[in-house]
């Protein structure tokens, strides 16, 4: 009897250990559920560390850059605490240097923030992770084709679109209200579309009534600012840039001659900001924003935004279209900001750097303060109304004049390269604009064949 009742006192134990080990099973598992659901992996998640280099797409806080994408990274560490992320910021004059060494010395960034123009060509090189899986049928139902063509390479993409903006010129409304020659500009048109005579109009009365005003500005330096020049000279001529299919240049046809003719001429009649062959684009756009000239050729919401703690001068600046030679609807080429990853061969960083571009975009609280933070529209279709102001709202309007961007040809990087010595042979008087043009078109023709080789 007394040996019955010690094994049954050791089976009794033995049951109450197995009973209490099941309960805290239940219970870690439970807990470790809801810490998934909340997106938190309570510490036990594999820590990982990932580089972002970023051009100060973000209005600067408090006058200090990179001090707003800390708050994001913050923000972002709260949900992922597990992902250490090393901002560095790169400007816009020698972050594209800084790039390709980063790039020929295999110490890339993991991710960037950065526009088609270098992302598609690093894409094509082969240089970059595919992102397809962070795009399901309703979000890309949700962005135009247009911009997914600048964020995809065949059937991959390798940008994530986020913020986005008509690329068109700008006026210097109180200067016009001054002369009195607000009547000159087409603002009381809805689409705000008009002629390049009525450009010229405008542009004279700048010279006359106020003459120690510059009426208008170019630039031909550097490929910074690349698009201005080429949306205003295809504008003003009515032609392409790049044939339709990509395969070879349409700017040396009689309609983009006749636009850059159109530039030397305005060059010479003082209508254009003097010496434009040596200005960079930054340089045009002080001239704007200190209140020394009355347009602007390279602009958007966005940039509109980003420039506003640089304006040295109370102004009200005014978005427009490029003027036609019939005042038809313009062609403009779309500013597109988005997020690409380098691949490093490391799929967990990879995979960090896709929770990252995720929270940027996609947070219901912080998607959409990132979106204002950068002044631009955002890139979804479904996403409007986010700004209050008539600008923003012709902005959006002018989307429906967005075209297909030569950034997305083959050997891209290269043919930028060739066009703005070509705009400075022009204004300089070295070359004809027609011999320019086919010059251009020549070296960037080739480029094009070479890159599809």
């Amino acid at each position: 009897m007394a040996d019955l009742k010690k094994r049954l006192t050791i089976f009794l134990t033995m049951a109450l250990t197995l009973s209490l080990f099941l309960v805290g099973c239940s219970k870690e598992s439970s807990q470790s559920t809801k810490d998934e659901e909340k997106g938190n992996d309570n510490g036990k998640a594999e820590s990982v560390e990932i580089t972002w280099w970023t051009f100060p797409n973000f209005q600067a806080l408090d006058g200090e850059l990179g001090k707003y994408e800390k708050q994001v990274i913050e923000a972002f560490n709260e949900k992922h605490p597990e992902i250490k992320v090393n901002l560095e910021m790169i400007s816009f004059e020698g972050g594209p240097e800084k790039l390709n060494l980063a790039i020929a010395s295999n110490t890339a960034p993991d991710m960037i923030y950065d526009a088609p123009g270098r992302i598609i060509d690093w894409a094509k090189k082969g240089l970059l992770v595919p992102m397809n899986d962070m795009f399901p049928k309703e979000i890309m139902d949700d962005i135009s084709p247009a911009l997914m063509k600048q964020s995809m390479v065949g059937d991959d993409v390798y940008m994530y679109p986020f913020n986005t903006g008509p690329f068109m010129m700008a006026v210097n409304k109180t200067l016009f209200e001054k002369i009195g020659a607000l009547d000159l500009l087409p603002l009381d048109r809805p689409d705000r579309t008009w002629t390049v005579v009525e450009y010229e109009k405008a542009l004279l009365a700048v010279k006359e009534k106020a003459p120690d005003i510059i009426p208008s500005g170019f630039y031909a330096k550097s490929t910074a600012g690349d698009q201005g020049t080429r949306g205003y000279i295809t504008n003003l001529g009515g032609s392409r840039f790049l044939n339709e299919d990509y395969s070879e240049v349409a700017i040396n046809s009689p309609e983009g001659v006749n636009g850059l003719e159109w530039v030397v001429k305005a060059s010479k009649d003082g209508l254009v900001a003097p010496g434009s062959a040596s200005l960079a684009a930054s340089d045009h756009n002080d001239l704007f924003l200190q209140g020394k000239m009355a347009f602007a050729i390279n602009y958007s919401a966005v940039l509109k935004s980003l420039f506003a703690p640089n304006k040295t001068e109370e102004f009200e600046d005014i978005l427009l279209p490029y003027p036609t030679p019939d005042g038809s609807d313009p062609k403009l080429e779309p500013f597109l900001g988005g997020m690409a990853i380098f691949d490093n061969d490391d799929d967990k960083k990879a995979k960090a750097a896709k929770k990252l571009i995720d929270f940027i975009v996609n947070d219901p609280e912080w998607g959409k303060k990132n979106l204002i933070q950068t002044g631009g529209l955002s890139a979804r279709n479904s996403i409007t109304g986010v700004y209050e102001g008539s600008e923003y709202e012709y902005s959006e309007l002018a989307r429906k004049f967005i075209t297909d961007p030569p950034t997305v040809a083959d050997g891209y990087a290269e043919i930028r390269t060739f066009w703005f010595p070509a705009l400075q042979e022009a204004i300089l008087g070295t070359k004809e604009p027609k011999e320019a043009l086919d010059d251009f078109a020549k070296k960037a023709n080739d480029a094009i064949k070479k890159a599809q080789e």
